[in-house]
């Protein structure tokens, strides 16, 4: 697999100044695949600078040729399709199918949509006597994450370049490869020199360098609630904007009138998914107490069935930390009913899909982002003791309803302290805004919700 020996800056690959380097492995095997610059904070000002130079052209060129240049891009992406999944296979170890139907089909459907947003959208309004322009807010650091690293770049880069912002680009460490294909396609759809700028590094050089650096705007970060609160500091005493998109630990809330079943097995399958790590998964089951033994068993039996569809996590890192959360479910008194310690393979980075059962509100496994394929079975007693248990985390990312009756779903969703609910399986949408309440983080991502994060607002009154 072919990896760039250098940076994406001002339209062409250059030597990185920083002469580190980052080993991409393979999380199947455990082989290093390819080798990319850690780029030092010397390359961080060098993009930024870039970035800050094409501003004003960018920003100042029409919504129609900012959807022009995101169609390219679309398709440009849509042409590479299958070398994105074959990408994202190889340096983060999902199956290829999975890889081919969500991780390269998603962001392009989203690279997509904000090409229709830049023709559509309107950028002034009359309010009275005023006439209200929204603006690009600048220059963009963008801070992206390995669990889904194409779509996660586009879900960032697409509006903020259908706003008239340039962009500068610190991709996840563990999957730069995808990062360095997606600056490939950015300059195959001719967008203009310094506009977009890619620079792979580790987080505490080059991601500080980019949140620090005064020439940037605007962070948007994806990742640990961890992490977010140190670039909400750094951003806060500068007074720079940020759009922080954090952990979750999200409730799957099925009500006794619910089709159980059905419930359980959807409900197992998005925990397994892209091998739990999923900021969104719903990674808490809760089920009333006279239907919990049943839906223990119906789990325990769905992730039995996951044990060699999934994937690997990441890195040994992300799989040692995983199996942390085990042994700590396990010394807390919870009942493993599915998976365990046990690797399925002798190679690899793998987990064992894992079901808890017995689990009270307060275990850590009922608490904190685990990031990895573990579900926790709760039980409740009415639906008033749901809710508590529902709100009753930092988080507020993600969760689902399930319940006989649609109106009775909505009516428990609207009391769920939380971003985005999937009422009885309800598909993704990638026109609907994306974030969290509480610790989950500030701001929205997709659709127009996601493209005003990268606009400020301006009135001039007559």
């Amino acid at each position: 697999m072919k990896a760039h020996d250098g940076i994406y800056l001002d339209g062409a690959w250059r030597p990185a100044a920083g002469r580190d380097v980052i080993e991409v492995v393979d999380p199947v095997d455990e082989q290093v695949i390819a080798r990319v610059p850690a780029a030092d904070a010397v390359d961080v000002d060098a993009a930024v600078r870039a970035a800050r130079a094409a501003l004003p052209g960018w920003a100042a060129t029409s919504p129609a040729e900012r959807a022009a240049r995101l169609t390219a891009l679309r398709d440009v992406l849509a042409a590479r399709k299958d070398e994105i999944a074959e990408t994202v296979t190889a340096e983060l170890g999902s199956p290829l199918a999975f890889s081919r139907a969500v991780h390269a089909a998603v962001p392009i459907a989203v690279a997509g949509s904000y090409a229709e947003l830049a023709a559509t959208h309107s950028f002034e309004e009359k309010v009275g006597n005023s006439t209200v322009f929204q603006e690009p807010v600048g220059v963009v650091g963008a801070v992206t994450p390995w669990n889904y690293p194409l779509h996660q770049i586009v879900a960032k880069v697409a509006p903020a370049l259908a706003a008239g912002c340039t962009v500068v680009l610190k991709p996840a460490e563990d999957t730069p490869l995808t990062a360095q294909l997606f600056a490939e396609a950015v300059h195959e759809a001719g967008v203009p020199a310094g506009v977009f700028n890619l620079v792979t590094g580790l987080g505490p050089v080059a991601g500080q360098a980019l949140v620090e650096h005064p020439g940037v705007d605007l962070v948007s970060f994806t990742g640990s609630t961890a992490v977010g609160r140190r670039i909400a500091a750094t951003a806060g005493a500068a007074v720079k904007k940020v759009a922080l998109e954090l952990g979750g630990k999200s409730a799957n809330v099925i009500l006794p009138s619910a089709d159980l079943a059905r419930a359980v097995n959807v409900g197992v399958a998005n925990v397994m998914s892209n091998s739990g790590q999923t900021c969104s998964a719903w990674t808490r089951m809760l089920v009333h107490r006279d239907q919990y033994d049943e839906a223990v068993e119906l789990a325990a039996a769905a992730a039995a069935k996951y044990a060699d569809r999934i994937g690997p996590v990441v890195n040994a890192a992300q799989r040692d930390r995983v199996r942390g959360y085990i042994e700590k479910g396990i010394a807390e008194g919870a009942r493993l009913v599915a998976g365990g310690l046990e690797s399925p393979r002798e190679q690899g980075y793998f987990v064992s899909p894992t079901v808890f059962a017995d689990v009270t509100p307060d275990m850590a496994v009922a608490q904190e982002e685990i990031f990895g394929p573990v579900l926790s079975v709760l039980r409740y007693e009415d639906e008033e003791d749901a809710l508590r248990i529902a709100n009753g985390t930092v988080y507020g990312l993600a969760g689902a309803v399930w319940a006989g009756d649609e109106a009775e779903a909505v009516a428990f969703a609207r009391r769920m302290e939380t971003g985005q609910v999937d009422i009885n399986g309800g598909r993704f949408n990638p026109l609907a805004p994306f974030g969290g309440y509480k610790q989950s983080g500030v701001g929205r991502e997709l659709g127009a919700h996601g493209l005003a994060e990268y606009l400020q607002t301006k009135s001039l009154q007559f």
